[in-house]
């Protein structure tokens, strides 16, 4: 097995801020506007370096949505940023009539995603959002695990012509994948080879995937891992050719089990490859306020929910 170890815990919202300041060097096109969130977001070296392409919309969700439709529409490559809840629940009517409808060339910068925002408590922890992004035609739906990968799914974003919605969160988690990796937008990334078992895994889910591959190993099962960032466009052949080889499949994600990663792989077995599959995932419930590891423990998306989830499938296989 190919051994992750990291020696530093960053927030993929910082690996977010780091991409935006690159990506407004590298292109003068890219704007960056907020929704009176920008310390939370990490968007202030961009603001600071450049103050005439940063734009502050104050708590008005849906103005900042169709805002970022007119800059695209001039030419410009607007990142809209707010907390998760706020730039797809909120503002659903506008995210689908200005932006996915037009096929308008935003960037939209989720932060604060999923159970892992803690303390602010199920009003705040959005885990619907990937499946209300993904079912927006033409939406390109990121969900980077780490630091440095949110940071090169950033600068990703910004090179792509079309709408993307960009996920990411609060909690300080391991760094693990490379600092100059070549982050391809619909392209799985396999981390661990196997052969009993494949684990298909995206954001925070990944690095817990990790351990739970490390324990699975000891126990002298052989995981497969792949890390799916990209929600959508899925990358199907990737994800048929780990499902065939290993005849059984998990699918780990801070996420409700309707509508999220899960839904997508499952739907794509029962066309293509049927078989047993398992999802780690919260299963019709809403958040609570609570620290995030806790949080984690409580709606079972630990490493140990995943290595319960592979035992099960197994016996199914």
């Amino acid at each position: 097995m190919k051994r992750f170890e990291y020696t530093e815990k960053k927030d993929t919202r910082s690996g977010f801020g780091a991409g935006l300041l690159e990506a407004g060097r590298e292109c003068g096109d890219v704007v960056a506007m907020c929704a009176d969130l920008t310390g939370s977001l990490k968007m202030d070296a961009f603001r600071k370096e450049f103050p005439d392409r940063f734009f502050q919309a104050g708590i008005a969700e849906a103005n900042m949505i169709s805002v970022g439709s007119g800059l695209a529409t001039a030419g410009k490559i607007p990142f809209v940023g707010s907390f998760a809840e706020f730039v797809t629940g909120r503002v659903y009517d506008q995210v689908r009539q200005s932006v996915a409808y037009t096929g308008a060339n935003v960037k939209i910068a989720a932060s604060h995603a999923g159970i892992t925002l803690g303390e602010d408590g199920a009003t705040h922890q959005v885990m619907e959002d990937l499946g209300l992004m993904k079912m927006l035609p033409g939406m390109v739906v990121i969900n980077p695990c780490d630091y440095n990968q949110t940071k090169a799914a950033t600068i990703a974003a910004a090179r792509y012509k079309g709408p993307v919605y960009l996920r990411f969160g609060r909690p300080s988690v391991p760094v693990f994948t490379p600092a100059d990796q070549k982050f391809e937008i619909g392209k799985a990334v396999k981390m661990i080879e196997g052969s009993d078992v494949v684990i298909f895994a995206t954001g925070h889910l990944v690095w817990k995937a990790v351990e739970a591959c490390e324990a699975l190993e000891e126990r002298g099962v052989s995981a497969e891992l792949v890390n799916i960032h990209t929600i959508k466009p899925l990358d199907e052949e990737a994800v048929l050719a780990s499902a065939r080889k290993c005849g059984c499949v998990v699918t780990a994600e801070e996420h409700l089990m309707n509508g999220g990663l899960g839904d997508s792989i499952a739907q794509l077995l029962a066309r293509h490859a049927p078989m047993p599959v398992e999802y780690v995932a919260v299963n019709d419930k809403f958040g609570e306020s609570g620290k995030p590891d806790e949080l984690m423990k409580k709606f079972g998306l630990d490493s140990v929910d995943i290595i319960a989830a592979v035992e099960r499938v197994m016996k199914r296989k």
